[in-house]
This record gives structure tokens, sequence and C-alpha cells, in this order.
């Protein structure tokens, strides 16, 4: 009794501890089978994708469904949806016998399933964040997928929805479409009403409607909230075409956000935008986002994709008046990009503006941005639109997510996006060749421009002593032009070593791509240089007795210089080496630059770097002069044209 006495302490403590080690065992095991059935994960990698790569993977459908399988609206994301001297070719124009007149000043892969409970518990509405870009085949689907979301915040909450509609031109027949899918919303609802206990238990009105439309400002075309279908229908109806030409986007969100969030209701608020255009407010989008954010209320973006690089894309538009005589078509300007905080491709192709014409395989900065950070999602609609100006009708617009997910931009706000670039070398550098070489006026995306860089390649005069005058000038546009070319390419060979630092495989695709196309812009613009001389040398006749005026057309065949041509360069440029010298290093740049496209494509097969490299490719370097009769009367500068 004595020795157990003794012994007492020791084996206390000892079953304390085995108690503790058992209970703790059994605690582990509860916690892991009570979180496993709500979380199921499947990839198709196979490697291991970084969290916030994970994306929602949103199944379509256009019929009504029978059944409703509610998933979670968002999930953690941070993607986007879903210089040595280089050699040149010495010109000094002055010296050109063609331009004495001229004067020359100083130069969807992850699916990820959540439970609604373990949403509600785990994240909370405040930290999760939207889908960036679903790819739908049309409003039908993206219909289907919004049933979804609102049945899946009504189990919540009671719903009050805005629907915001561009009131830009181009966008009379997508009202047209929605207005008459709409009823399958609520077809959905009533479907989903009848299975689902939680939804019984709220009663009526459970989702109400606004309908809204903006332009340069707002206007609101229901009364009040409204469950009635017909309503609604007549309300989208009353959606007028705003002549302005101005799209306030991202004020109109807010304020449609502010006007309809009730801080004291139980009422959940979601805005619903429809617009295939980017808005001319961008600098506005965080007072957006803020709004939504203060709301709780997720945006959701049914739009287009964003144009590659750059802000702008063209619609055809066609005038005609049968009684005049008059048939003419204009490529109007609308604003449709660029994916990414501020440009990150040329703005230029070496003679005039770059156009759009290629889609990005993203959405616009601006409204994917706020999709993503209000919870929402962006839909991607098809992009078979009939008036989009684009490079061959059978261009494919639709790039395959394996090709393109490692390129998503950065969506952070564009001041965050500035401090990031500018840390770095490699990207300051590049965006510093992209923003010099830039000869479009834009305020929101450009501090400057230089409009010297657009270069007359067309309506030059039919008679020769107003041709010279007109080439004149515009070669020296063309010499100043090479100048700062060879500038930039210099600036890019200096920072070319930290390209295998750069993490960020889209700035590595944008460097090689400018690279490449700033070595095509030097040899186009020199034969652009060529070509002035050879016809105000050899000024044949019009091909037509109608014509009045020659222009210059891209041709993929280059000038060699013949003999009597050399010996006018030789006098011109200064030239100090022979013509067959300088033939070969003319033929090496060509090769260099060839080479550099081809990287392009091998490095970054299946993306839009790849197809703006293969479009360089085909248009060339070349020119070629032709005459045509172009509008004598001057019909074009008669016709009013749209705002879109």
């Amino acid at each position: 009794m004595r020795d157990f006495l003794k012994n007492a302490p020791s084996l206390v403590v000892s079953l304390v501890v085995h108690v503790i080690v058992v209970v703790v065992m059994l605690l582990i095991t509860f916690e892991l089978n009570a979180i496993g059935p709500d979380v199921t994960l499947e990839s198709i990698f196979t490697e291991d994708l970084p969290k916030e790569q994970m994306e929602q993977q949103l199944e379509l459908e256009t019929k009504p469904a029978e059944t409703m399988n509610v998933i979670s609206g968002g999930t953690p994301s941070t993607a986007v949806g879903a210089a040595s001297t280089a050699a040149s070719v010495p010109v000094d124009v002055q010296q050109a016998n063609v331009l004495n007149e001229a004067v020359v000043d100083a130069p969807r892969v992850e699916t990820m399933v959540l439970s609604d409970e373990v949403m509600a518990a785990d994240l909370g509405e405040g930290e999760i964040t939207g889908d960036v870009g679903a790819m739908v085949e049309g409003y039908g689907d993206a219909m289907g997928i919004i049933t979804q979301e609102l049945v899946r915040m009504m189990r919540q909450q009671k719903v009050t929805v805005v629907w915001l509609f561009d009131e830009s031109g181009s966008m009379v027949d997508d009202r047209k479409e929605i207005r008459e899918n709409y009823l399958r919303v609520y077809d959905e609802l009533g479907i989903a009403a009848q299975q689902d206990k939680e939804l019984k238990r709220r009663g009526s009105e459970q989702l109400l409607t606004v309908v809204a439309s903006y332009g340069k400002g707002v206007h609101v075309h229901t009364v009040n909230p409204s469950a009635d279908v017909e309503q609604i229908k007549a309300a989208i109806d009353k959606v007028p075409i705003d002549t302005t030409g101005e799209e306030n986007m991202s004020q109109s969100i807010a304020k449609v956000i502010r006007d309809n969030h009730k801080p004291r209701s139980k009422r959940k608020l979601a805005v619903i935008v429809v617009s295939d255009e980017s808005g001319d407010d961008g600098l506005f989008v965080e007072e957006a986002i803020v709004a939504a954010r203060e709301a709780k209320a997720p945006i959701y973006v049914m739009g287009r994709e964003s144009m590659f690089g750059y802000p702008y894309a063209q619609q055809r538009w066609r005038y005609e008046d049968k009684a005049k005589g008059i048939d003419e078509t204009f490529w109007l300007r609308v604003r449709r990009g660029p994916e990414t905080a501020f440009p990150e491709c040329l703005q230029w192709d070496g003679i005039r503006p770059r156009w759009g014409g290629q889609s990005a395989g993203f959405g616009p900065y601006e409204q994917v941005r706020m999709a993503k950070q209000s919870g929402g999602i962006f839909f991607v609609l098809p992009g078979n639109e009939e008036n989009l100006v684009t490079r061959g009708e059978n261009e494919k617009r639709k790039y395959d997510f394996l090709a393109i997910r490692e390129y998503t931009p950065l969506l952070l706000a564009r001041r965050d996006y500035i401090a990031e670039r500018d840390v770095s070398d490699f990207r300051r550098d590049l965006w510093r060749v992209i923003a010099t070489l830039n000869p479009n006026q834009n305020k929101l995306l450009f501090e400057s421009f230089n409009t010297e860089l657009n270069i007359q390649d067309e309506h030059y005069p039919l008679l020769l002593e107003d041709f010279k005058k007109v080439a004149a000038v515009q070669a020296v546009r063309a010499n100043n032009a090479m100048n700062l070319v060879n500038t930039a390419i210099t600036i890019l060979e200096n920072v070319k070593p930290l390209r295998a630092k750069e993490a960020s495989s889209r700035w590595r695709a944008g460097f090689d791509l400018a690279h490449a196309q700033l070595h095509i812009f030097r040899l186009r613009l020199f034969q652009f240089l060529l070509t002035v001389d050879q016809h105000a040398n050899n000024m044949p006749m019009p091909a037509k007795e109608d014509s009045n005026e020659w222009n210059f057309w891209r041709n993929r065949q280059q000038i060699v210089p013949n003999e009597d041509q050399f010996k006018r360069l030789k006098t011109f440029f200064k030239l100090t080496m022979e013509r067959d010298e300088y033939l070969a290093m003319v033929a090496a740049e060509e090769t260099k630059s060839l080479e550099l496209l081809e990287t392009v494509k091998k490095e970054h097969p299946g993306t839009p770097w790849a197809r703006r490299a293969e479009r360089e490719q085909q248009e060339g370097f070349g020119f070629r002069v032709g005459d045509r009769l172009w509008d004598p009367k001057d019909v074009r500068r008669t016709i009013k044209l749209p705002n879109l």
C-alpha cells in the first residue's frame, strides 16, 4: 500500500497524458471526416497550380433546366478571365533629289465545388472574388448561369437584380435577344422554388428586377423593382439609343448600386451589365468596385473579348441612298480594350496606327476587374459579330485556354499596376518603347502621343510636282520615325539579358513581339523611302483614265535597288560601301527580322502574340504604288456618322 501511494503521482501523470493523446487523435479524425465531403477538387494538370489559379468551371445549357444544381458564385483568384546599338540602315532623306522641298525639324480547367455552408462559414461573402472569364455560346447560356447564381443568393436572402444596358446603337440586337431569353430566368426559378425547401419558405417576390441603361448618363426604366416579366420586357424595350457617343460605364455602375442599395434592407443586390464596349470612363473603375464592395453586390458582365493590346475595335457601318446613288461603308472606332490596365503592345505598325482586328482571348480590363473584385462573373460572349472588322472573314477568334492560361493579365488597380511595372527595368523599358512609339491620343492610357509617326500612304497627287511636295513631307516623317525605331531597338537590346529572369509569360511575349516588330518596322520604313524614290524617278502613266491619285499598298515583295537607284542611294545616304556589300547587309537584316518573328511563334504558340507575328509575316514590309479614282465629289464628308 505504501509503495502504491509512493508511485501514485507518476501513474496519474501517465494516465492523464495517455488520455489527452487519445482524445486529440479522436478529434483530428473527427475533423477530417467532417470537412472531407464538402470539397471536391479535380484537375487535369500533372502539376499543382497555385491557389489563385483555380477557377470555377461553368456548365452551359441552352434550355431551361428541369433540376437546379447550385454552385458557388466565386472562387479565390488573382488571374484574369476566364540598349548596344543594333545594325541599322543609314538614311538621310535631306539629300534625296525627290525630297528637296523637305524641311527637317529636330527629330477553364479547374473544377472546385464548395457547398454554400462552407462558403458562408469559411470564406465570407466579402472575401471571395468572382469568375474572370466564362466563355459562353450566347445570351441563353449566360442566362442559365446567372439563374444558378441568383438561386444561390436567394437561398440566403431575397434578391434585387439591376439590369444595366449599354445604350449604344450596336447593342440593339443584343437587347432584343436578352428580352426574349429573360423568361428563362423565371422558368428556372420556378423549378428551383418547387425543389428547394429554403426557397419555398421565403415566399413570394424573392426576385425583383430593375431595368436601367447608360450612355452619357443613367436612365431607369422601371418605376419600382418588379417581379412582373411583361413589365420587365416592356422596360427593356424603352432603352434608348444614345447619340452622344459617350459611355460612362463605371460611373453608371456605381450610381445604380448606390441608388438601389438599402443598408437596412435584407434584400441582396446584384448588377448585370450588358455591353460590347469597355466604356470611356475607365478612371472611375475603382469607384464602381468600392460601391460594389460596400453593398456586397456582385457585378456580372455580359461582354465581348477585348482587342489584343489595343484600346479600339472597328465596326462596319454602311450608308446607302439609292435615290442619290450613294453606297458607302465606313469603319467606325469603338472602345473595347485593352485587356490589361495599360497596353502592353506597340500601338503602331511602322507606318500608321495599328488597328484592332484581333481578339485578346480575355475581356476588357475594366469589366473583368469589376466582375472579379465584386464576386461576379465576366461572360465572354461568342465572337461572331457581323460588323466587327477583322483580318479575314474566317479568322479564328477563340483561343485554347491551355495555350493562354499562363498569359493571363494581372488585374491590379492601375496605380498598383504602374508601381509593380516600374520596379522592373525590363518591364519599365518595354513600356517606355510602347509609350514613345504611340501615335494615338488617349488621355486615359498614355500621357503623350506622337502624331508625326502617322505616315501618309494614300491620297497622293497624280501630277509629279505635286506628288513630290507631299512625298517630301512624308519622307521626313519616315526618316524621323526610323531614328526613333533605332533608339527603341537599342533600348530593348540593352534589357534583353533580363528577359530570362522575367517571371511573367505576358511580359516575355510582349518583349519578343515588340523586338521582332521593330526590326520589321525599320525595313518597312526603308522600303517606303525606296518606293517613294523609285516612283518619283520613274513616274509612270496612270493605268486608268479617270484616276485622280496615287496610293501606296502593302506588298510582300521588296525593292532591290538597281545600279541607277543605288547610285542615288550612295549619294543621298552618304554610303561608303559598294552595292554588293550594301545588299548583303539589308538581306541579313531581313533574315534576322523573319527569324525573330519565327521565335515569337515558337516560344508562344497558340497565343495572340504568335498570331500577330504571323500577320506581320503575311503583310511583309514592301510597297507597290497604284492609281485610282477616289471620291471626286467628296461625298463621304457630307455623311453624318453615328456615335457607336
